[in-house]
């Protein structure tokens, strides 16, 4: 089971495809594909724009800090930028963070962990970037999980009215989820949006090449 990383969904593919591709970890759901691909629901071609030729490049591989840098130009400029990826769902996986100022990073991190999943990914760089916003700046935090933004903006505090307990079961990644919240209370200036993954959109894509940095051979 995968976890789409542009809509939050999980999805499954049959076997014998992933038999034909080794190691491979898709990333998107297959309507979400679709969708990106510039598909209508008749399969007629639709003219892609810059941004989405461009987003194809990361979607083909991990592209490296510099390369984002050189390929990618558009979207917002000002902000903090999370992702999260993992090799498999548990498996290896990372995170990663940026803070940018009129195009100028001011902070990034990065990071991890041998065994986890997409989503605890996603909230430990949430988590990294709530860590390097001010508690009285105003600014925005943009992330590509659907499931992060829902989870602070509309569910944790209803959880937390409840003792932290929801109907429908145990809340997963509860220690995560209780930390980001914290951070999001103490920084009531803050806003949690959601970025579409690959839409090549720049410092998106760079907190995506942080995330997926353990993937890559050291230099």
């Amino acid at each position: 089971m995968f976890v789409c990383e542009t809509c939050g969904k999980s999805f499954d593919l049959p076997a014998s495809v992933l038999e034909r591709y080794p190691g491979w970890t898709p990333r998107q759901c297959l309507q979400c594909r679709d969708s990106n691909s510039g598909l209508t629901s008749s399969g007629s071609d639709l003219k892609t724009s810059t941004s989405e030729r461009r987003s194809s490049v990361s979607k083909t591989r991990d592209l490296t800090l510099a390369e984002v840098l050189s390929t990618f130009t558009e979207g917002p400029q000002t902000g903090v930028f999370t992702d999260g990826a993992s090799s498999g769902n548990p498996g290896p996986g990372g995170w990663g963070a940026v803070k940018v100022v009129n195009g100028e990073i001011i902070a990034e991190d990065r990071g991890s962990v041998p065994h986890t999943t997409n989503n605890r990914m996603e909230l430990m760089a949430m988590v990294s970037g709530l860590g390097m916003v001010e508690t009285a700046e105003e600014i925005v935090i943009y992330t590509d999980s659907k499931l992060v933004v829902d989870t602070l903006n509309s569910w944790a505090a209803g959880w937390e009215r409840r003792g932290w307990t929801r109907k429908s079961g145990p809340i997963k990644n509860l220690e995560l989820v209780q930390e980001a919240y914290r951070l999001v209370k103490e920084r009531p200036r803050v806003q949690i949006k959601w970025i579409p993954a690959h839409s090549g959109y720049r410092w998106n894509e760079y907190a995506d090449a942080l995330a997926t940095a353990y993937r890559r051979p050291s230099p």
